[in-house]
Order: C-alpha cells, then sequence, then structure tokens
C-alpha cells in the first residue's frame, strides 16, 4: 500500500497565511475530493491535486472526485477546526485505499488533506460513503492547535 498515514499537507499550513484558501460556508472557496487506488502515493509534501492513481469513473463518481459541503470553522479551547458533511458517491464500484482534499477554486488545485484509509475500500454497484469525524476539536479533519 503506497500511502502512509493521513497528513495536513504542509503546503496547506503556508496557504493560509497567504489566504489562499477560503472555508467560508457559501461563499469560500469549493473544496473536493478525490479518491485513489494503491498506487498512489502521498505525503505531507503533496502540494495539489493529481489523477495519477485517481479511481475510475463509476456511478457518481467523476475523475477530480465529489465537492465537499464546507461546515462553518469554529474552535473550542485553543483549537480551530472545521469539517465537510459527509460525501457519497452512489452505484458505483470503486476500490480505493485513500483520498486527497484540495481547493478546486484556487489555481493550481492545491492539496488540503492527504487520507490514508489503512486499506481497501470497496463498493460493487452501491454507495462508497466517506464519513467524516466528529467536528470538534479532538477529532475534525481540519484542526489547527
Amino acid at each position: 500500500m503506497a500511502f502512509s498515514g493521513n497528513f495536513m499537507c504542509t503546503s496547506f499550513k503556508v496557504e493560509l497565511m497567504q489566504a489562499v484558501h477560503n472555508f467560508t460556508t457559501g461563499t469560500g472557496s469549493t473544496f473536493k475530493l478525490a479518491l485513489y487506488d494503491n498506487s498512489a502515493s502521498f505525503t505531507a509534501a503533496t502540494t495539489a491535486y493529481t489523477n495519477t492513481n485517481e479511481v475510475a469513473n463509476s456511478g457518481t463518481y467523476a475523475a477530480g472526485g465529489g465537492t465537499l459541503t464546507n461546515v462553518t470553522p469554529t474552535s473550542s479551547g485553543t483549537t480551530a477546526f472545521t469539517d465537510f458533511a459527509d460525501l457519497s458517491f452512489t452505484s458505483a464500484t470503486i476500490t480505493a485505499y485513500g483520498a486527497l482534499i484540495y481547493n478546486d477554486t484556487a489555481a493550481g488545485n492545491p492539496s488540503v488533506v492527504v487520507l490514508d484509509f489503512g486499506g481497501a475500500k470497496t463498493s460493487t454497484g452501491g454507495t462508497f460513503t466517506i464519513v467524516f469525524p466528529t467536528n470538534d476539536a479532538t477529532n475534525a479533519i481540519i484542526r489547527i492547535a
């Protein structure tokens, strides 16, 4: 398996300070999630979306992945965090080992987060769903402490 963990991309951290990413619900950037096979190789150094080793189109999944619905950023204590609504691809035959969340609005489709599924996740002519963790300071998919 080429995925080796979950990472907030280093370039994303820099781009936050450059105001490249806007997580405001409704008026912010458009974020997408693309699925990848076991030949994909992503780390914290990943800087942008690529279609290399992306899973094939199937059902409602198409190249580039699915558009995510932002959850308005908030904070608890000294941690700021945000999340996305769960995402499903229907009538899909997919085997994915991981995913990349990226900003589809910004030039160059900059990466945000690499997700390692810990092995093959499969749907066969059914629904492939990405379930995001609880949106709180301990579990949200994007947390800055």
